[in-house]
């Protein structure tokens, strides 16, 4: 098992270096940490990994020399360094190597890149936009199947909610829930904050668990995932507690049915911005499509949102081994809002649906 990992880190890191001649670039610094995991195996908080076409440096603190002695893989020179310093670099004496230096424009901050140029006057400093985000949208076998792990203990944790919810609960009570079962089924933890959201406070599409009750007859929207060994899972589930209007009803299954003929159609070759189009539009037939403001889906792995994204104006095109979200949802103020959720692995010929939780409407 052990070379297998070490293979796939190896075969990682060719496959960015292969981009350094291309890009104009002879080192790359990488900061965001879903990368780092990636890219290393290191699970910490606190980590930076410096690509040179001859070496690789992973660098943290001392309070994970231990912990990346035993989880870094692949050809990596750890270097113990004081707050994640790259001056390492000064004392190791690498700067032939370090002339024209890559950085993630899309994660390091203005300040820090500032820093850097300060630090390394003679250094040239080049945004590079998504060179690993592009690598790490199409998974691996063993990623595939700890995403799934990941759903399964997702799914069976929304089973149990069906048992434990009741009018009365706060929506802060059911995210703890949310939380102790994952740990409970093996999850190494929530891959985001959950979002638990009662009657007319569901109809913000991001709102945050509080303390108000859960009333009778009304919608509850839950949208909780969790993590196994770094892949993520995300699902979306709408149910009633009691009985709810017939509007809430009625777009409960508008939801339903685009999320449908969005899944019908997946396959790898598809472009994303026409898959969204296809729930979008059906959304706006009936009537609601001013009350549909995000994007359809996104990629799922290492990060909760990653590429490839499905929305108005994202057009990717979809590959064998995406591993995404389809969730189209319609939100009206003052009454509520309902989104359903679904981890998708894309297929050659279609795709395969990883969640079973259930997608009738339900009234506990």
């Amino acid at each position: 098992m052990l070379i297998y990992f070490l293979n796939i880190a190896m075969d990682r890191l060719d496959k960015i270096k292969r981009s350094f001649d291309e890009i104009g670039i002879d080192s790359f610094l990488i900061k965001k940490l879903p990368n780092i995991r990636y890219i290393s195996g290191f699970s910490g908080s606190a980590a930076s990994i410096l690509l040179t076409k001859e070496k690789n440096y992973f660098i943290t603190d001392f309070r994970y020399k231990t912990q990346s002695k035993s989880e870094v893989k692949g050809d990596f020179e750890i270097i113990i360094f004081a707050q994640n310093s790259l001056n390492f670099i000064k004392d190791l004496k690498i700067k032939e190597n370090f002339k024209k230096t890559g950085f993630e424009s899309n994660f390091l901050t203005y300040s820090e890149a500032e820093i850097l140029k300060k630090d390394f006057p003679d250094v040239k400093f080049i945004p590079v936009d998504s060179l690993i985000e592009n690598i790490v949208s199409v998974k691996n076998e063993n990623e595939i199947e700890l995403t799934k792990k990941a759903v399964e203990i997702t799914d069976k944790t929304f089973l149990e909610l069906l048992k434990i919810i009741k009018p009365g609960m706060t929506e802060r009570e059911v995210s703890a829930e949310i939380s102790y079962h994952h740990k409970k089924f093996g999850a190494d933890g929530d891959s985001f904050d959950c979002i638990v959201a009662a009657g007319e406070h569901s109809a913000f599409p991001h709102a945050r668990p509080t303390d108000r009750k859960i009333g009778n007859n009304e919608l509850l929207k839950l949208d909780f995932g969790c993590t196994v060994q770094g892949m993520k899972s995300d699902l979306t589930r709408t149910i009633a507690l009691g009985k709810v209007s017939d509007e809430c009803k009625k777009i409960y299954e508008i939801v339903k049915e685009a999320q449908k003929k969005a899944l019908d159609i997946i396959k790898a070759g598809m472009s994303t911005k026409q898959i969204d189009s296809v729930a979008r539009n059906y959304i706006r037939e009936k009537g609601y499509g001013d009350n549909f403001g995000h994007g359809l889906g996104h990629g799922l792995g290492y990060d909760i949102h990653e590429k490839p994204f499905l929305n108005e104006r994202a057009d990717y095109i979809l590959e064998e081994g995406n591993l995404i979200t389809v969730e189209p949802g319609i939100y009206i103020e003052g009454v509520g809002g309902v989104r359903i959720e679904d981890d998708v692995l894309v297929k050659k010929d279609g795709i395969e649906i990883l969640n079973k939780a259930p997608k009738d409407f339900i009234e506990l």
